[in-house]
């Protein structure tokens, strides 16, 4: 990855309850990584060594890793923890990532919101997902929340596209819901310590809830 020519355009920072060097080998260990990246699907294992194997980079700078195509990790030991900060480069015009540029930058904050929950709340557990997706539609991120269960969970994190709440009955689990601008929209349902009949109802409830905003959405990934 070429950065010397390369304009910064986007940073995202998320400041995680634990040392720098649990955090590093959050990012660097297969195993831990499918405990927050993202969520569960059957091409999970390759996506992670795509990012984190096969693209990714130490550099000479301790805590410093470079991903390809456009992103720079840099994790400093601050009071209380550990911040983690992606710097995103201007992608090239040319590549066949650049379409997806802003889809990256709003996958990288929810994925680091997971990687802060998954140290801070669950450091030793297995998750379970849920992922929801839309096209079209009107609601908005507040809405989809308000009209949850997780309605009087504690706020997460939030971003201008994105809202993250705690969902105690879940684990305590973690709800994230985006909706760009361009009326996208998706959901990252996270639980934990739960057993398949009880797994079997969340995603019977929760697509309900999701069905009722986006009554055309395809079925959701578990």
């Amino acid at each position: 990855m070429d950065r010397t020519s390369r304009e910064e355009t986007a940073r995202i920072e998320v400041t995680i309850g634990a040392p720098v060097d649990v955090v590093w080998r959050a990012l660097r260990e297969p195993d831990q990584i499918r405990r927050w990246h993202g969520w569960h699907f059957d091409g999970l294992a390759d996506e992670i060594k795509l990012i984190y194997e096969t693209g990714a980079h130490e550099t000479d700078r301790r805590y410093v890793l470079e991903v390809e195509p456009d992103d720079l990790f840099e994790l400093e030991e601050v009071e209380g923890g550990t911040r983690v900060r992606i710097i995103r480069s201007t992608p090239d015009p040319n590549s066949e990532w650049a379409a997806y540029y802003d889809d990256v930058t709003e996958g990288w904050i929810s994925f680091l919101n997971q990687l802060r929950f998954m140290l801070e709340r669950h450091p030793h557990e297995e998750r379970r997902t849920v992922f929801f997706s839309a096209e079209g539609g009107s609601s908005a991120p507040d809405d989809l929340v308000a009209d949850s269960s997780a309605a009087s969970g504690s706020q997460w994190f939030t971003s201008d596209n994105q809202r993250g709440v705690v969902a105690d009955d879940l684990g305590p689990g973690l709800l994230i819901v985006g909706v760009t601008p361009k009326a996208t929209a998706m959901a990252i349902l996270t639980t934990y310590g739960q057993d398949d009949p009880a797994f079997e109802h969340t995603c019977e409830q929760w697509t309900a809830w999701w069905n009722r905003h986006f009554p055309d959405a395809p079925a959701p990934v578990s």
